[in-house]
């Protein structure tokens, strides 16, 4: 069993830590960029055909690095990968703003196709940012704790039981505060449901690249850290 980091080892660098981080951040802002732009429509075991925001299909990648970042160097350097995709994403909601709302030139007809694109309700994004916020942190937490439980065995019941947690959170905020009272309750309540699923089942289909991922990390960095005296505070940057 690994013990807590020393503190003096809280100012390391690491080989492939920036490389997470930055994969991280590509992701969530094409998942929120170019992941609303079409809906499409999936037929899924149980719960047959229901109708999904293309983005989803890559966003559950987030929560595959989120797993690995806190697995292998701990809740601390999760955070502020959290933070980092946060406003990555404000500032993707702010220039998206900005660029429909600049006048078009008088030659230039393709406004209606960049508001499509790239004007998303304020609902929408304040869904998509807080539910992303909310539920990474959820994911981290959970994984965190159950990594002390297990004393680190048992790789796949964290990353697919975080999952599931933070998932869950991520799902239900998004949708509710973006399409609450514009859809009837029943349709909400199934592409929420559905999308969940969807998001756990790709977790658990990634098992195998979790493992593999986390124990190349673990060797070279050499790093498995305990998160026994984290403050768990989302609002905070210390590593």
């Amino acid at each position: 069993m690994s013990t807590p980091r020393p503190a003096a080892h809280a100012d390391r660098t690491f080989r492939y830590y920036d490389f997470i981080m930055a994969a991280y951040v590509c992701i969530l802002l094409c998942a929120n960029l170019i992941g609303p732009s079409k809906v499409a429509t999936i037929r899924l075991p149980l719960l047959g055909v229901t109708d999904y925001v293309a983005g989803v299909l890559f966003f559950p990648i987030s929560y595959f690095f989120g797993d690995i970042l806190t697995e292998v160097y701990g809740y601390g350097r999760d955070r502020r990968v959290v933070w980092a995709g946060f406003g990555a994403l404000v500032f993707a909601a702010i220039m998206s703003t900005t660029i429909v709302a600049l006048p078009a030139a008088s030659w230039w007809h393709n406004q209606a196709a960049v508001e499509t694109v790239f004007g998303p309700t304020p609902r929408i994004v304040a869904g998509s940012i807080t539910a992303f916020w909310c539920g990474s942190f959820v994911n981290s937490f959970v994984l965190a704790k159950m990594k002390i439980f297990t004393s680190g065995r048992w790789l796949w019941t964290r990353t697919i039981g975080s999952t599931m947690c933070g998932e869950l959170v991520d799902s239900v905020l998004f949708y509710t505060i973006a399409f609450y009272g514009n859809w009837d309750n029943a349709h909400l309540v199934a592409v929420t449901m559905a999308q969940y699923s969807f998001k756990v089942l790709w977790e658990v289909l990634a098992t195998p690249l979790t493992y593999w991922v986390v124990a190349f990390l673990k060797r070279v960095e050499r790093e498995d850290y305990y998160d026994r005296d984290t403050d768990f505070t989302p609002f905070s940057l210390k590593t």
